[in-house]
């Protein structure tokens, strides 16, 4: 999980950001994009994509995350940004503010998929899968994840017919049945398939 890492400390990149999105396939809620940068030669047990760790396992990651990070930053792309841009360029956008969030700036960044984040002025290396392949992408996911879910768990206080408390916004039988009897509110995605 350290291999891209390395090879860019090697070259005394002291400021590396690794770059995650959370949301895109929900039908309601932002996309949540997170940055992440750790000291050199930072290695922390536990760290996987988000996807494939039990939520108490994201939470103690986060932990972890938080107290050895040198910096973090959060970036959201609204339902309405979505709707315009479509999903893909929200959640670049999403990305791009959340480097730009960064209290440092960023000598290099790892982005997790294949498209490079646009108006940066680093180089970038974009990774398929590199929530799997890299320590600082995975660690964007768990933030990106857990960031999100608390968000959506604050949207469910006051729209609870959706179910986002269970869902967070994703399609499900629940959520696409209450959608069908209620129709959506401010907070869904207006262009994504909501029947």
């Amino acid at each position: 999980m350290l291999r891209y890492e390395s090879v860019l400390w090697s070259q005394n990149l002291t400021y590396l950001a690794g770059v995650d999105e959370v949301g895109r396939g929900a039908l309601a809620g932002p996309v949540v994009a997170v940055a992440v940068v750790f000291p050199p030669h930072t290695a922390i047990d536990g760290i996987q994509d988000s996807k494939i760790l039990t939520k108490r396992a994201r939470k103690d990651g986060l932990k972890k995350i938080c107290h050895s990070a040198i910096d973090l930053g959060v970036g959201f792309a609204t339902p309405r940004e979505i709707d315009k841009l479509n999903v893909l360029h929200a959640s670049l956008l999403a990305m791009h503010r959340a480097v730009t969030s960064l209290d440092c700036i960023p000598q290099a960044i790892l982005v997790d998929g294949r498209r490079s984040i646009p108006d940066m002025h680093c180089s970038q290396l974009a990774l398929v899968k590199g929530d799997q392949r890299s320590q600082s992408i995975a660690a964007a996911s768990i933030v990106a994840k857990v960031t999100r879910d608390q968000f959506m768990q604050q949207l469910h206080n006051n729209y609870p017919q959706y179910g986002w408390s269970q869902n967070v916004g994703y399609p499900t039988k629940g959520h696409y049945a209450a959608l069908h009897e209620i129709g959506p509110c401010t907070h869904h995605r207006q262009s994504f398939r909501l029947k």
